[in-house]
């Protein structure tokens, strides 16, 4: 037995991506840092424990990362209708009883399990499920050789989509994580070489959808009211302008170098002076205690991962592996371009976390399944397969 992990750790260390996983360990060592300094306004007991607690998640994920590095995706993806059905089954669980989410938005768009001493997000798990399923299904059309340009082949995938989307904003009410499936879809979409006419279609679609459904009242008020407040600041400024307002300020009073870690005067304040500091607000906590240059890391180092994924993708030895690496990306890229925009308030405020660095082990250890993948993904690639095959080893 010892001798099998021994011969099974030597393979991962000789060929799975480890850069790739020494930046998702310092970003998320960053992450577990920011924090306790987010947490510990409540007491340094409550801040170390749950900086615990990530720290543990962070641990968990680097094992998960390995155990996803060594899966064969291709054989998985035979059973694709396996992992349509688990998609769909994993979503309407939140509707049974062990669902749940915010009262005042009416969002369920979480799952607490008795034996389970965390919650889980089904969104998150499923975003990495439906990234492969929809690079298996382009990757069909591409071996069938169908016309990609073609509307057939735009709305087969596109139904897809949109069908799970639809599914999931009815059961959980919660547009953000729905938009994320939208955006895997449209980078996916565009790299397979889909017709430039029907992204023009969608987006055109789209927006015309969006303004029939605002101008006949359509759109949930708390929704409407968080597009209102983008263009202008002063609406309801103790009521849906309350968290970005505040997260505008903490950031921009820490300036360069920032207020000091453990001395932000919102973050280290009472509950209502930085609302979800831990989760949504995690970058406003680092632009007022570490200023610009803490902020500027953070980016620096979502965007180096993001590049190691496309550069994987780049050398992916099938199409299907090229599109599961770029639906990856495109997860990391939203997440970050909507938590960020929202922290500045440009962006409306749809509870998307900030990958690797917001509070919460579902996402974290989701983080490092996606991760994982990509690492098998390039352990797969031509070039690993050459090394794996030279005498010299």
């Amino acid at each position: 037995m010892l001798k099998q992990l021994k011969t099974v750790l030597g393979d991962f260390i000789q060929q799975a991506d480890l850069l790739l996983l020494s930046l998702c360990c310092a970003a998320s060592g960053y992450g577990v840092v920011l924090v306790y300094t987010a947490t510990r306004y409540l007491s340094p007991e409550t801040g170390f424990r749950r900086m615990v607690i990530q720290s543990g998640c962070l641990a968990a994920g680097i094992v998960v990362y390995i155990f996803f590095s060594m899966l064969d995706l291709e054989r998985i993806m035979k059973k694709w209708k396996w992992v349509l059905a688990f998609n769909i089954i994993f979503i309407l669980l939140l509707k049974t009883p062990f669902g749940f989410g915010e009262a005042e938005t009416g969002n369920t768009a979480w799952l607490k399990f008795p034996f389970l001493p965390f919650n889980i997000s089904p969104a998150e798990v499923v975003k990495i499920s439906f990234t492969l399923l929809l690079a298996k299904q382009i990757e069909w059309l591409w071996e069938e050789k169908r016309d990609l340009k073609s509307f057939r082949s735009a709305v087969f995938v596109a139904g897809h989509t949109l069908g799970l989307c639809g599914l999931y904003f009815l059961v959980s009410k919660d547009m953000g994580n729905a938009l994320v499936f939208l955006f895997i879809f449209i980078c996916m979409a565009f790299v397979a070489g889909f017709a430039l006419r029907w992204f023009v279609l969608l987006f055109a679609g789209g927006g015309g959808a969006f303004a029939a459904a605002w101008a006949l009242d359509l759109i949930l008020p708390y929704m409407k009211k968080r597009f209102i407040v983008l263009f202008d600041h002063g609406f309801e400024p103790r009521g849906v302008g309350w968290q970005q307002g505040r997260s505008l300020m903490a950031i921009g009073s820490g300036g360069m170098f920032g207020q000091g870690y453990l001395n932000g005067n919102l973050t280290q304040g009472v509950y209502w002076s930085l609302p979800e500091r831990q989760t949504d607000l995690i970058f406003a906590v680092t632009g007022e205690e570490l200023g610009l240059i803490g902020c500027v890391t953070i980016m620096a180092m979502l965007l180096l991962i993001i590049l190691r994924v496309l550069l994987v993708a780049r050398k992916a030895r099938t199409p299907f592996y090229r599109y599961v690496c770029v639906g990856i990306a495109a997860i990391l890229i939203f997440q970050t371009v909507i938590n960020i925009g929202m922290c500045l308030f440009v962006m409306p405020t749809i509870g998307i976390t900030l990958p690797f660095f917001s509070y919460g082990g579902s996402s974290l250890m989701t983080l490092f399944m996606a991760m994982g993948i990509v690492s098998g993904i390039k352990k797969n690639s031509p070039e690993m397969r050459r090394i794996a095959r030279s005498p010299l080893r």
